[in-house]
């Protein structure tokens, strides 16, 4: 195994999924000095590359409203500010929903999201037929047109654009190269051991994905995360589906839909998701985590009445990665009381490819002056000073999170939901 080629650095990214190349670009970009990218695996490959490539301008806060807005217009003008080719389909959406509660919770985030700057409207039948020819509208209790939500089509281009604007900004990428040990002196980072040598550095950002736990542990520091699958399916091409037509979220079956190779891609949150830990083996990567074809079959099941052409439509594709759940189904980003120079970029909750962009782009302004560019006291680590999750409290918070991704929170207590948590409609 060849030895590092560098062993000194000012910051240190564990993780190169969308939160760590975009963590290590900005970083490069806002002057950090020297910037290492470690990732175990080849960089990219993670479950960033599977996501659905969603961007979703109503948000539960204004905070996440700032985030996801700043986020798309990162994404958009990526090219023009890089030189980088990345392509974007500026498709807008339709939020729909078909009871009654959950046609509340639209209406609530129509109101809300309104009052955050976000253009949004609510439409009838004849203009969601005429907005995405795919749908049937019939039973929709509402429905939304969102202009500004756009998608990545192929979510590997996104990473792979962030890897190749950060190595053109000095960004020094190590793949297949396993942080396993964290320095430490009266309380502050040293260094980093990996598999093939030492990096003194003063900073590091934990952005590791499925492993940011583990990451944790190496820094004897807690991270409240629990690793739960979540899978989609992409057709085989159907007639009529033009690439720019709008994504679709229904928000009581769970699902969204959008197009995807000509076909169109159908994904969503099940009610009894698989907790799924993955190996500290080395050699295990995201492409060995077990897939079931139920999954997105049971989601295109609950919108077939509104999307017939799924009915008839094999699949080409279907694929799933690991999210990282938190109690509370916020991110962790910013860095932890407990130990000075770590950084959390975590815990993605279903939406961490969206946020990716701002979110680096804000943690990099804060290691670099000092100060975080907008409030992320929502999203800091220190949220969780003092609480200690066991494994299993953990992963059943997660699993609530992911199971209630949409549910509104009148029907998230009435199911005995946990003390504490609080649902997400985010993706």
């Amino acid at each position: 195994m060849k030895p590092l080629p560098v062993r000194e650095a000012d910051v240190v990214v564990i993780g190169a999924g969308a939160f760590g190349c975009s963590t290590a670009y900005h970083l490069a970009a806002h002057g950090a000095g020297r910037v290492v990218l470690l990732d175990k695996g080849h960089p990219g490959e993670g479950s960033s590359a599977r996501a659905a490539g969603l961007f979703k301008m109503v948000q539960a806060d204004e905070t996440l409203t700032r985030l996801s807005r700043r986020s798309a217009e990162i994404v958009a003008g990526f090219e023009a500010t890089t030189g980088v080719e990345l392509p974007v389909r500026r498709s807008g959406s339709i939020l729909a929903a078909r009871t009654a509660a959950h046609a509340e919770l639209i209406r609530s985030e129509l109101s809300q999201s309104r009052s955050w700057g976000v253009e949004l409207e609510a439409v009838d039948g004849a203009a969601v037929k005429r907005l995405a020819p795919y749908l049937e509208p019939e039973g929709f209790e509402i429905a939304l047109h969102v202009p500004g939500d756009i998608f990545v089509e192929e979510p590997a281009t996104l990473v792979s654009a962030f890897l190749r604007a950060g190595a053109a900004r000095g960004v020094a990428v190590e793949g297949r190269t396993p942080a396993i040990g964290l320095r430490s002196e009266h309380d502050r980072v040293t260094g980093v051991i990996t598999t093939r040598g030492e990096i003194a550095c003063r900073t590091v950002v934990d952005a590791a994905g499925a492993w940011a736990a583990f990451v944790g542990d190496q820094a004897r520091v807690a991270v409240p995360v629990a690793t739960v699958r979540h899978e989609l399916a992409i057709t085989e091409p159907i007639a009529g589906i033009a690439p720019d037509l709008p994504i679709t979220r229904i928000i009581d079956a769970s699902a969204y839909l959008r197009p995807a190779r000509g076909g169109l891609m159908v994904g969503g949150f099940e009610p009894d998701p698989l907790a799924f830990a993955p190996p500290l083996d080395q050699a295990w990567t995201i492409a060995d985590l077990p897939i079931d074809p139920a999954v997105p079959a049971q989601m295109a099941a609950g919108v077939e009445p509104n999307a017939p052409l799924l009915s008839d439509a094999p699949y080409c594709e279907v694929r799933g990665g690991l999210f990282t759940m938190t109690p509370d189904g916020r991110f962790l980003a910013g860095p932890v009381p407990e130990l000075e120079g770590f950084w959390l970029n975590t815990g993605c909750n279903g939406s961490g490819f969206s946020f990716a962009a701002a979110i680096g782009e804000a943690l990099a302004a804060w290691i670099t002056t000092g100060a975080p560019p907008l409030d992320l006291s929502t999203l800091a680590p220190a949220r969780f000073a003092g609480q200690r999750f066991g494994k299993r409290e953990l992963i059943d918070l997660g699993v609530w999170q992911y199971a209630n991704y949409y549910t509104p929170p009148e029907l998230a207590t009435a199911t005995g939901a946990v003390v504490g948590a609080s649902p997400l409609a985010t993706a």
